[in-house]
């Protein structure tokens, strides 16, 4: 795999972390549902996640990079694990809505087992670590995603501080604290 291909490829996995925060800020505000404190640091490791395809765009693919993959989705997988167990109890009908009949957390600790696949995966192909020039490698495809990545952290930071104030998160919110 050339250094080209893998800085294409984080690209996309950026693209498809937005895809993931776009979702999950679409149905609270369209729905109203606000995320509970795990809901929210399940978006942090999300973000987190996007930290090492970042680094691989701006400086070149480097393994180090993807290990931060690794440890941002095992971070996030055990927060969605600890909220799949904390529902796993029969008759108990979760936290929210479901979206094609999976809770927001249980699609997230998919979503982390994936990038943990991921960058398994594309730590397989040495010669994208060979050295390049990165900047010439960089197109307006690659800046969108890191762009964009950074306006849905600065989206969901700001709702977060909305929702919890400046005061611990409510465990069941109902309503924006900074709004009231």
């Amino acid at each position: 795999m050339s250094p080209k291909l893998a800085i294409t490829l984080n690209a996309l996995a950026l693209y498809a972390i937005s895809v993931v925060l776009l979702v999950a800020f679409y149905w609270q505000l369209a729905y109203d549902e606000l995320p509970c404190p795990l809901c929210l640091l399940q978006r942090v490791a999300f973000t987190a996640l996007a930290v090492g395809p970042i680094l691989n765009i701006r400086h070149g693919p480097r393994p180090q990079y993807y290990g931060l993959v690794v440890i941002a989705a095992l971070m996030g997988g055990a927060i969605a694990a600890r909220q799949i167990l904390l529902h796993i109890m029969p008759g108990d009908v979760g936290y929210g809505s479901a979206l094609l009949g999976y809770h927001f957390y249980t699609w997230a600790f998919l979503g982390f087992v994936a990038a943990i696949l991921a960058a398994s995966v594309m730590l397989m192909f040495a010669r994208q670590f060979a050295p390049s020039q990165t900047a010439s490698m960089r197109g307006p495809f690659e800046n969108a995603a890191v762009w964009l990545i950074i306006a849905l952290t600065a989206l969901n930071a700001a709702s977060a501080l909305a929702e919890c104030g400046l005061s611990g998160c409510p465990a069941n919110p109902v309503r924006y604290q900074l709004l009231n």
